[in-house]
């Protein structure tokens, strides 16, 4: 059974605060007729602190896309090589023992994919598969749980990297000045997230069933408008209303798998805004603090898109108050509308040993010294580290 480990997690250094995003807004849409209630909207997000890839002075300024986009590429390869050794450590792996890298970004676009590059640069195999997600949006750490789960499920005992890179404050529009694009634009933040799925051996979510909910009709309440200027996000009004058709989802998939979505051990979703945490507390019968790791993204970190699914996971690993065997749900909505679902059960005690790679002998032959008298072997043996 593939085993979810600890995250690693990164965000930048630079920090706007509440005040300081309220006060921006003040100056730079003073004459608004709708400024007080972008404002309110604003402040009932819940979010205190967001980290910004680059200080609010150049994140505030359009140099046009090509130039941002050059930002998102060389800052995701300053930023990732740490974040991804992290998770293999809390892994206990290296890169030569995995077999997939799942990387999900809807913030910025390389070609090749980034998982070119980190094969390339980080010691990967040339044999390890790639997997780029990018038009899921906030979904999409939930859409690559699934995949890697699939993944280990057709391959048993593969090991799975993921990575999600989200700057989302190069996506501010500074012409863009609807409600809700005021709104994003005191909502979001940046991070970078890394997580190991372990085909055997490994702590942390036993991932046991995944599935996907698209509410019909919805394409057009969370969407990117794709412009010479780049990526203006775009938000309907009825989107903090989607819980109403997406909690169904949760309770019927965990139905299917014989569990009451009401008395699980622990709740990993993501935060786009404190109304969608409230919905579910109400649809699903829970009470708030179900939802604390990811009340507590929100809060200080702001909606860090895919990466808020590792972030929170982050924080329930931190706690360490989660008892063996205790069944959970992860999950990450965005756009479609679109929710991915994951059921697991929390283990503290990896329920198979750690099972490590062949690695095969590089030189023309390698002498071992053996106790009794030295042992010769050919090219292309293997053995287990």
């Amino acid at each position: 059974m593939a085993t979810l480990c600890r995250p690693a997690i990164a965000v930048p250094e630079h920090v706007i605060t509440l005040d300081q995003t309220l006060d921006l807004a003040r100056t730079l849409h003073a004459g608004h007729p709708q400024l007080p209630l972008a404002l309110r909207l604003i402040e009932n997000t819940g979010v205190r602190t967001r980290h910004l890839v680059q200080p609010i002075e150049r994140t505030l300024t359009h140099p046009g896309f090509t130039a941002r986009n050059e930002v998102y590429e060389r800052e995701a390869k300053l930023r990732v090589p740490e974040v991804v050794e992290r998770a293999l450590g809390y892994a206990e792996l290296t890169a030569r023992d995995i077999d997939l890298i799942v990387y999900v970004s809807c913030t910025g676009f390389m070609m090749p994919s980034m998982t070119a590059w980190l094969i390339n640069r980080m010691g990967f195999r040339s044999d390890t598969r790639q997997v780029p997600i990018a038009q899921l949006g906030c979904a999409a750490g939930g859409a690559a749980v699934n995949r890697a789960h699939d993944f280990c499920r057709a391959y048993p005992g593969a090991n799975v990297l993921i990575v999600a890179c989200e700057f989302c404050s190069l996506c501010y529009q500074p012409t863009d000045l609807e409600v809700g694009s005021l709104l994003s634009n005191g909502l979001f933040g940046d991070a970078v997230a890394a997580v190991v799925m372990r085909g055997h051996g490994g702590h942390g979510v036993h991932v046991e069933r995944n599935g996907s909910h698209l509410v019909p009709d919805t394409e057009g309440w969370i969407s990117y408008g794709v412009r010479d200027t780049g990526f203006h996000f775009q938000l309907d009004k009825r989107v903090p209303g989607t819980m109403a058709m997406l909690a169904p989802a949760l309770r019927g998939l965990a139905d299917q798998h014989g569990w009451d979505v009401s008395g699980l051990g622990f709740y990993i979703v993501h935060a786009g805004g404190p109304r969608i945490l409230d919905d579910l507390c109400r649809f699903l019968g829970l009470e708030p603090a179900a939802f604390r790791h990811s009340r507590a993204t929100l809060t200080e970190r702001g909606n860090i898109a895919s990466a808020v699914v590792f972030d929170a996971l982050a924080r329930l690993f931190a706690e360490g108050a989660v008892p063996d065997g205790a069944p959970g749900l992860i999950a990450g909505f965005g756009p479609g509308i679109t929710a991915e679902i994951s059921l697991g059960s929390w283990t503290t005690v990896p329920s198979e040993p750690a099972r490590r790679r062949p690695r095969a002998i590089s030189a023309a032959e390698v002498t071992l010294v053996h106790p009794a008298a030295p042992r010769r072997f050919p090219a292309g043996t293997t053995i287990t580290e």
